[in-house]
Order: structure tokens, then sequence, then C-alpha cells
């Protein structure tokens, strides 16, 4: 019997949404405080190998098989794209782009896999959309055109490479995700995403060392909070609220759980401009309003298909993407544990 609230609503959902929605919107920030003293490349790289080895370890311990050659392949491909050009660039654009910005920018992924599934590689296409989701589209690209358009409109403009860099990082991550269903990636959803972090780590520190930021590395000046900000990348946004957000794909409508992708980037717009000082322009609201509709209009024209990314994480949020909901019941039996004292206890039974 679960415990409700006057309104009637279970504690647990409402707790798990708190979390989705305020951890998962938080990150932006914490990568920006994260890389005010540790080189970007490496802070990401020691994160998601950190984050990949435990989950490998827990999965190992808990009778997952061992993965084959084919299995590390196809995970090594979709680690590369999620978390070195997706996650990467995030990481890497929040030197030029303030937080708030880069979330805004990174919520266009449903759009962009709209585009690759109508009109990207044959081994990802899946035929035209509907005509509503077509206009939410182009809503999208015409709020990113607002956004990174000429410095004198509307004031507050967003820095060309930076925000390219965000564009171009947001459709690897969609690539990755929608390429992600053709793999043969293991049956184990978590010991594949563990996978896929151990060689996204790994790739984008041999990155980070290739680009010198070694030699930039200087743990007596790291702040205090550069070093929290890791630990809260790890911990809270890539485990906690990641569990939070597979118990309610089992509790709640996949609709009302994909709210995720248009109140991430408000709540990391406010939390930009109230701890960071970031602008809150008028050009900037005009585009996040463009935008957000844009992707509201998306999520709710176009029900998810057994795979679709649409249902998983922006490139800035997690150390890997989430299962979509066919993949998630094996996910919840493996994770029931862990997810158990998560964001009040968010997960009785089920987990990542």
């Amino acid at each position: 019997m679960r415990l409700r609230p006057e309104g009637g609503i279970p504690w647990k959902i409402v707790a798990a949404f708190a979390a989705v929605y305020l951890i998962w919107g938080s990150t932006y920030l914490a990568i920006r405080f994260a890389i005010e003293t540790l080189p970007p490349m490496l802070m990401a790289g020691v994160r998601f190998l950190a984050a990949g080895a435990v989950l490998y370890g827990w999965m190992r311990l808990r009778g997952v098989e061992r993965p084959g050659r084919a299995q590390w392949r196809a995970a090594a491909i979709v680690g590369v794209l999620l978390l070195v050009g997706g996650n990467g660039g995030v990481v890497w654009a929040e030197q030029r782009v303030a937080s708030g910005l880069t979330a805004l920018i990174v919520s266009m992924v449903p759009v962009w896999v709209v585009l690759l599934e109508w009109l990207g590689p044959r081994s990802v296409r899946l035929g035209r959309p509907r005509r509503a989701v077509l206009i939410g589209v182009g809503g999208g690209l015409l709020g990113v055109v607002l956004l990174v358009g000429p410095g004198d409109l509307l004031g507050g403009g967003v820095d060309p490479l930076g925000a390219g860099v965000l564009v171009m990082g947001s459709l690897s991550w969609a690539f990755g995700s929608t390429l992600s269903r053709k793999l043969p990636l293991p049956s184990s959803a978590g010991l594949g995403t563990a996978m896929e972090m151990l060689a996204g780590g790994a790739t984008l520190l041999v990155i980070g060392l290739v680009a010198g930021e070694a030699w930039r590395l200087d743990l007596a000046g790291a702040s205090t909070k550069s070093v929290l900000s890791l630990v809260y990348l790890s911990i809270f946004g890539s485990l906690i609220a990641l569990s939070a957000y597979v118990y309610l794909l089992r509790e709640v409508a996949v609709s009302k759980v994909a709210t995720y992708a248009y109140v991430n980037p408000i709540v990391a717009l406010l939390l930009g401009a109230a701890f960071a000082g970031e602008e809150l322009s008028p050009r900037t609201m005009i585009a996040a309003a463009t935008i957000l509709g844009s992707v509201v209009l998306i999520t709710s024209q176009r029900a998810p298909r057994a795979g679709s990314p649409l249902c998983e994480l922006p490139a800035g949020d997690l150390a890997a993407a989430p299962p979509a909901p066919r993949r998630a019941a094996r996910i919840l039996n493996l994770l029931r544990r862990g997810a158990r004292g998560v964001v009040g206890g968010a997960a009785r039974r089920e987990g990542w």
C-alpha cells in the first residue's frame, strides 16, 4: 500500500519527479562549476570512468554474463557518440556558453532525432513524421537561429563557436541514441551502459591528454566547488536521478516522464541566473519559449517507438543514455536495491 499526501499523489512519485527535474536540471550548472578549476575533458573522463567501473563491477557481481568482443565494439561506438561527441561537446562548450543557454540548445535533441529518422542514414531511417511534428522541428530550428543570430538582436547573443559545438554534440547524441537500437549491445542494459561509460570515459581521457590538459591540471589549485561539483555529477546526476527516472517509467505514463525534456532547461536557466549571474535577456526568453514549445509539440504528437531515444536524456545530463521503455523492465530489476533509499526511497522494488 502506497503512502499518499493529501492531494492523493504517491509521495514517492512526487520525490522522483523532483529528482529528475531538479537534479538533471542542475547538472549544467555543476559542469560549469567543475570546469572552473578542472580541465574539461579530464574531468568528464574521470567522471564516466569512475561511474562505469562501479556499475560494471556491480553488474558482474550480480551474475550478468561477461560481454563478448562484438558487444564491446558496439558499446564503444555508442559510448563515443554519446559521451565524447555529446557530453564532451557540452563540457567543452560551457567554457564559452552559459550553462542555461547550453541546456536550451541541448534540449533540441528530439528535433535532431526526428530529422535523423526521416532524412538520416538508411540504418536509422523510419519515415516521414506527422505534419505537427514537422512544425515542431521548424519551430525548434527557428529558436536556435534566434539564439545564435547577430549579437545586437534583442541583446544577449551566444558565442557562435560554442553554439556550433553544442549543435554538433546534440546531433552526435541523437545519432548515437538512434543507432544504439541497431547494434548488438548486451541484453543487460545496465551492463551495456557501464561499457559505454568506460569506453567514452577512456576516450575523453585520451583526448584530454592529447590536448595537453594534464599540464594544466593543478590538483592543489582545484577549488572545493569544482571537486564537489564533480562528485555531484557522478553520484547525483548519474545514479540517483537516473534511478528515479526509471522508477517513473514504470509508475506513470511515458508522456508525463518525458516532461523532463522541457522542464530541465527551465531549471538550468533559473539556476544559472540565480547562482552564476547568467543573463536572462529578452532574446533568451523568446528563444527558450520557441524551442521548448517545439519540443512540447514533438513529444506530445509523436509517440515513442520501441527503443526510441525520445525518452532518453539530453547530452549534458547523464553518463549515458537511459533505457527506453522497452528495456526498462529488465533494468528495473537490476537496480531495485540501489534505488532504495534514493530520493526518499523513490524506488522500493525497481531500479535501473
